[in-house]
């Protein structure tokens, strides 16, 4: 199908077959999804703490992963962050993101990341755009798939 994203693996932020990248895990979680993360050092911006891109990667990605959760392929239109902490590197972090709403083929929604006490790090906005059903390719997030990304 023309135009419709393709999961194959090599995602940065949660492709299993992408050695350099995030290697992000998602699950379900109340009305969205989460995945614990621990920065490696080598996505250091200024020292102890996450490249500024990289803590966008997250949110974008938990975005991403909740729009999946409700049965879209979603790809970035916009995103609002605000940076309330530094993000720290090799220390444990929740990221959650839900959707907030849906007008026609336009998702709104939220997502943040947090420390191990529950503070707010990172929180955002987006809207994505819908580019079809997950059932809408043979890939490795279609949920009824019988394709294997190794």
């Amino acid at each position: 199908m023309k135009g419709v994203p393709v999961d194959d693996g090599g995602c940065f932020a949660c492709g299993p077959e992408n050695a350099i990248g995030l290697q992000m895990r998602f699950e379900r979680s109340g009305d969205g999804v989460v995945a614990h993360v621990r920065l490696r050092p080598e996505f250091q911006g200024w020292k102890g703490i996450a490249h500024g891109g990289i803590a966008i990667a997250l949110l974008d990605e938990v975005m991403a992963h909740a729009a999946g959760a409700a049965g879209h392929r979603g790809v970035t239109a916009s995103l609002d962050a605000r940076f309330r902490k530094p993000v720290p590197l090799d220390e444990p972090l929740l990221v959650f993101g839900r959707v907030t709403g849906q007008r026609r083929n336009v998702l709104s929604l939220e997502g943040r990341v947090s420390d191990r006490a529950g503070q707010t790090l990172l929180e955002g906005t987006a809207r994505f755009v819908s580019r079809g059903a997950l059932e809408a390719v043979e890939d490795r997030r279609n949920p009824n798939s019988n394709v294997s990304v190794r």
